[in-house]
């Protein structure tokens, strides 16, 4: 670096700067030696440090100590500096704040949001790994307690707070998030008042049950236990899952949906008792909305009784433990035969008395019963009596109509209208032929006129004019191309000797016969004559070679004028 002149030395009474520019620029300095008070006496010096006068060296003799170089750092170097001092300097920081600008995952899945309190403001960053394990939603104004690094990102010189545990202020996280999902399930109609579909019932006694749950768990056996204790005759599927862990509660839902598609009556989602986040499976919405769309009734046996989590507001029943399940399920086979058999008992007892009845009450209603055949018989009668008086009043009505419908054809006999029908239509054949020779003639009329027409406009026609003017303008196309191309021929041939007097009398011609063009470069003028230069001036030669076409393409010769000298023959 060089040294920077005009600047004063600092003063020695501050050794310490140079945090940001090196060392201490000048050493401490020696006290100077007090002057005399006006009684001629020095004051006493301190009897810890006695110090010896020393005469101040003449000032031709001071030599100043030599300025050290400062060191100026740039912009990169200076937040690198910071950016390892703060890293390191937190590693891991616990930060309780205001969540504020929190617009949700972006694209990639990042969540970007603001900490803030009454003082200051850090930015926070969530990266989608992380968000991803997030069980509550974050929203604006609530207060979170962020567990991080602190970064700071060069390029801009900001710093923000890369955050790799999350959970809210005053409640933990597991229970917000049971309460989020537990109102948008409400919202939506899966639980609760406004549940879409009312639980259905369970049936009595199902033929084929199905058990989502893991194959080595407890409640597995405690369910078949009590189950088969009960009624062992009953069937049941199992459909292995992970029903604690990463990943657990998609191996849940597609157990249930698998068993959906089966011929099970019932579907019992169990487990046995643990922790919050042990339980919290059961408390995914994607098991929540697995047990909703189920086909089947599906009961929720997870935990012990104080053990309430989503998808036992979602089932269609809860049962507080896998064996209360159980016998829910299954009622006792020896009281079934029994209360079988009482009934049996009671039926038989009960239809052998109403076929008493119902054959006591078939005697009375025979007895009432009147004989068929003579109802019959006097119906017959009746019907014989009924057809006769309609007989009798038929007959001369038939006469009478006989009589009318005789006289009536004597009198279409008179009419003859066959006779009225062929004088018609002879009468027709003679209009018809009338019609046929009018419709001749004028149509023969017609067709002279129109013949009559046609070799008026024939002789009219204007195709002849068209053909005679077509004619004309073809020759006239002709002798205007003969002439277009007698121009364009002169045109040329004056061009091309026109283009050979200007390469003539081009100085580009001149030079390349070994002249060339000398102009000063101060200002560009052609130099013509030595009054033009004077010693010292920076003249350029131009030589057209290599048949240059322009000046710009002509080679150049700088030259410097050393000595100037008169008129002599060239």
């Amino acid at each position: 670096m060089k040294k920077r002149k005009g600047l004063e030395p600092p003063p020695a009474d501050e050794p310490g700067q140079g945090d940001l520019f090196g060392t201490s620029l000048l050493p401490p300095l020696r006290p100077a030696p007090a002057k005399a008070s006006s009684g001629g006496k020095p004051p006493p010096a301190p009897p810890t440090a006695p110090v010896a006068e020393v005469a101040p060296p003449p000032p031709a003799a001071v030599t100043p100590p030599p300025r050290p170089e400062r060191a100026v750092l740039s912009v990169g170097e200076l937040t690198r500096q910071i950016k390892q001092t703060v890293e390191s300097r937190f590693p891991r920081v616990l930060v309780r704040g205001e969540v504020s600008s929190f617009r949700g995952a972006n694209a990639r899945g990042h969540w970007y949001f603001t900490l803030k309190d009454a003082d200051a403001s850090i930015d926070a960053k969530v990266w989608a790994s992380m968000a991803g394990r997030i069980r509550f939603a974050l929203r604006d104004g609530m207060e979170v307690l962020a567990e991080g690094s602190v970064d700071l990102y060069e390029p801009q010189g900001r710093y923000s707070l890369i955050v790799s545990r999350l959970e809210p202020v005053g409640e933990g996280a597991l229970a917000l998030a049971f309460e989020q999902l537990k109102q948008r399930l409400a919202a939506e109609g899966l639980i609760g008042d406004r549940r879409v579909r009312p639980p259905r019932p369970v049936p009595f006694l199902p033929r084929r049950i199905g058990v989502v749950t893991s194959r080595t768990g407890a409640a597995l056996q405690d369910f078949l236990r009590v189950l088969h204790s009960r009624n062992p005759r009953l069937g049941v599927l199992l459909a292995d899952a992970r029903v604690q862990g990463e990943g657990s509660a998609e191996d849940v839902a597609r157990a249930i949906e698998r068993l959906g598609r089966t011929d099970v009556d019932v579907i019992v989602v169990t487990r046995g008792g643990g922790s919050v986040e042990d339980l919290w499976t059961f408390n995914e919405e994607r098991v929540a909305r697995a047990i909703f769309a189920s086909p089947v009734p599906v009961v929720s046996a997870i935990g012990h009784e104080i053990d309430f989590t989503i998808a036992d507001f979602v089932a269609d029943l809860r049962a507080p433990t896998p064996s209360a399940a159980a016998e829910r399920l299954a009622p006792v086979l020896a009281d079934l035969e029994l209360t079988l058999a009482t009934q049996s008992g009671r039926l038989r007892r009960a239809m052998e008395r109403r076929v008493l009845e119902l054959r006591e009450r078939q005697g009375q209603l025979r007895a009432r019963l009147p004989d068929p055949r003579r109802e019959v018989n006097h119906q017959r009668l009746h019907l014989s009596e009924q057809v006769e008086a309609m007989m009798r009043v038929l007959r001369p009505r038939a006469r009478e109509h006989r009589e009318t419908l005789r006289s009536l054809q004597e009198r279409l006999q008179r009419a003859r209208p066959q006779t009225r029908l062929s004088e018609q239509r002879a009468h027709l054949l003679k209009l018809a032929m009338r019609l046929s020779e009018a419709a001749r003639a004028g149509v023969s009329q017609r067709r002279g006129a129109l013949a009559d027409a046609r070799l008026g406009l024939q002789q009219a026609s204007p195709t002849a004019l068209v053909a005679a003017e077509r004619a004309k303008v073809a020759q006239a196309r002709s002798r205007l191309l003969e002439l277009q191309r007698g121009m364009l021929s002169s045109a040329q041939t004056h061009f091309g000797r026109l283009g050979g007097r200007l390469d003539a009398l081009s100085p580009l011609k001149v030079m390349s016969r070994g002249y060339a063009v000398t102009f000063r470069q101060r200002d560009g003028v052609v130099v013509r004559s030595t009054a033009d230069v004077v010693v010292g001036d920076v003249l350029g030669i131009k030589l057209a070679a290599h048949g240059a076409k322009t000046l710009g393409g002509c080679e150049e010769i700088e030259a410097t004028v050393t000595s100037l000298k008169g008129p002599v023959d060239c």
